[in-house]
């Protein structure tokens, strides 16, 4: 079985390309993609040529952990039915091309332990699960007590503050861009320059390496600085104003099944809304300006590759 798929020849070289995929075992299911999502942090990085050396790392690639679609052939022991929409973060199934992350393609195969039955009502939507199981890891890492405090508007922060509404906190969200401190759902939005205030919790969802020193001068006494974005330069801090402070930094990995379970449950109830979030469509045949403006337009909150057009 063939797929077509996103390729990353080289940096900055993008396009599409008809893949041999790995044959499904007893314990694969075999999925026909409908969307699939860009990431503007780690497939950037890739993008750009910048990602930090990364397990599976090189060149050709197939991006992409953000895809959602139909199951059309499940093996006896992979746990899933044909038929079911699933979200799959991600696949190694194209052979010599390296999968990282392996789920911007038209099918996929994967074993079925790793999909994630969703909601069909979700539809496009479902690719925002990754980054609310991001979400929901960050800030279950540690408790949620005290004034909280977000960096950056994007759609990380913004799942972020959403989440953080659920567990009943008020969070306060830095954006230092105008443009995108509209769509605030219950919580403020505010340019870090007019905020004076100080927090027992500071997530960062910006990724910039270089706003550390400033995250732990707005430190509460024994506060905490969450990292949870995507880091492509080395970090480092001041010593002097983190001892003052007892300060606390902690590193949110990538989220486990059970944070995606969670918010599969939360947006499939409607309890945790996702609207607003994809701002930007395109064909799957149109990838190549589509990767551009997800990295290059500041109104494009999430783009979707749409690849219900099947060559």
């Amino acid at each position: 079985m063939h797929a077509q798929a996103v390729i990353l020849d080289r940096p900055e070289r993008l396009g599409l390309a008809r893949l041999a995929l790995d044959a499904p075992g007893p314990a694969d299911a075999t999925v026909e993609v409908a969307w699939s999502g860009i990431s503007t942090g780690t497939e950037r990085l890739l993008w750009s040529g910048r990602m930090p050396d990364f397990p599976g790392m090189g060149y050709p690639l197939v991006p992409g952990y953000e895809s959602v679609g139909r199951v059309v052939e499940a093996g006896p022991e992979s746990g899933r039915r044909v038929g079911e929409t699933v979200f799959v973060p991600g696949a190694r199934c194209f052979g010599p091309v390296r999968g990282l992350f392996g789920g911007a393609a038209s099918h996929l195969v994967s074993a079925g332990s790793r999909l994630r039955p969703i909601p069909e009502t979700l539809a496009e939507q479902g690719i925002l699960l990754a980054l609310a199981a991001t979400a929901r890891h960050a800030l279950a890492g540690s408790p949620g007590s005290g004034r909280q405090l977000i960096v950056g508007h994007g759609t990380l922060g913004r799942l972020l503050a959403r989440l953080a509404r659920i567990d009943g906190l008020d969070p306060v969200v830095w954006e230092r861009d105008p443009a995108r401190r509209d769509g605030a759902e219950g919580y403020e939005v505010t340019d870090p320059e007019q905020d004076e205030r100080r927090y027992a919790r500071i997530i960062d969802a910006s990724g910039d390496a270089g706003l550390l020193d400033t995250l732990i001068a707005r430190l509460a006494p024994g506060g905490e600085v969450v990292l949870a974005g995507f880091y492509e330069a080395p970090l480092s801090f001041a010593f002097a104003p983190a001892f003052l402070r007892e300060a606390r930094i902690r590193v949110a990995a990538q989220w486990q099944p059970g944070d995606l379970d969670a918010v599969a449950a939360l947006a499939g109830s409607g309890v945790l809304s996702l609207d607003g979030l994809v701002t930007h469509r395109r064909p799957a045949a149109e990838a190549s300006s589509a990767y551009r403006t997800a990295f290059g337009d500041p109104a494009c909150l999430k783009m979707v590759l749409d690849w219900s057009a099947r060559p």
